[in-house]
């Protein structure tokens, strides 16, 4: 079930120099609500007060307050799609408002991040290819590579192994793309079998970096979806969580500074950056040894 909404406005602001994980200077959400079903999201959480989140609200006029805004911006920064929800939902097939968002994003020259776990990214290559002459990055989230264990934890997203396939592709395609390895399910995903695969199938796909975080957030409204899931997928697994994280906001998998020093091991090993290359808009400037 989806409704039509009327937005007030479409860009939030981020730090000005950009975040320190993802390089945003601006967030862009084109729908409000996910029909992905991840069991974790954090965007189910009351305090985005985002009412029966399964059933997606399309903003109607995103595509006109974008334009208006972006026009009215002085100063250049990376926009951020997927901070909320995923912008390649496959409702966007048909509604097209995140090819139309980057078509304005293209005519006012600004840089672009997506996050998503949508292979429908494929479709905007062309347009992708247009804003890498500013600045272009995608971020393919992937939390294991296991198809059959995704499917209890991310029950509508495309399979893991679409998604590197489609990072694959990206990278072909000359378009600078890697992966979000977020978040660790303690107890679940947080083991070093888990890191090794992902890091090596990230390899395979020729993943530009990956980005991880070595645990979960889980608050209220979240968390109470969550351990609804974890009682139906993962029976006893809720009580860990409580006996271990209590109401805790911040959930980092147990021997999480172990599991960061093995990824990071494993990384280095196969020369995959941890880090993300941000937009740079000076680019002619030289950086000195400490910028």
């Amino acid at each position: 079930m989806t409704r039509k909404i009327i937005a007030k406005k479409i860009l939030s602001h981020g730090p000005p120099e950009g975040d320190s994980w993802f390089g945003t200077s601006y967030t862009a959400n084109l729908y409000r609500g996910c029909s992905h079903g991840c069991i974790y999201c954090d965007s189910r959480s009351n305090c985005y007060h985002i009412d029966d989140f399964d059933n997606i609200q399309i903003k109607c006029n995103a595509i006109d307050l974008l334009h208006r805004e972006l026009k009215s911006k002085r100063r250049k920064g990376t926009i951020g799609f997927g901070s909320m929800n995923d912008c390649y939902i496959p409702l966007e097939e048909t509604q097209q408002l995140t090819r139309r968002a980057l078509e304005i994003v293209a005519h006012h020259r600004f840089p672009v991040h997506i996050i998503t776990k949508g292979t429908l990214v494929l479709r905007d290559i062309d347009l992708l290819k247009k804003i890498s002459s500013i600045y272009a990055a995608v971020s393919i989230t992937i939390t294991t590579t296991n198809d059959e264990l995704a499917r209890k934890i991310e029950p509508f997203a495309p399979p893991p192994s679409e998604r590197l396939r489609v990072i694959k592709q990206l990278r072909e395609a000359g378009i600078y793309a890697g992966i979000t390895f977020m978040p660790l399910l303690p107890f679940i995903t947080d083991t070093k079998a888990n890191i090794n695969q992902l890091v090596a199938a990230a390899r395979e796909a020729d993943a530009a970096y990956i980005l991880a975080a070595m645990g979960m957030t889980n608050r209220e409204g979240q968390r109470d979806y969550f351990y609804q899931q974890l009682d139906k997928q993962f029976p006893g697994i809720k009580e860990k969580y409580i006996a271990t994280f209590g109401d805790k906001y911040n959930c980092p998998a147990p021997y999480a500074n172990q599991l960061w020093k093995h990824f990071t091991q494993r990384c280095q090993v196969l020369n995959i950056p941890i880090r993300m290359r941000f937009y740079n808009p000076n680019p002619h400037k030289q950086l000195g040894l400490f910028e």
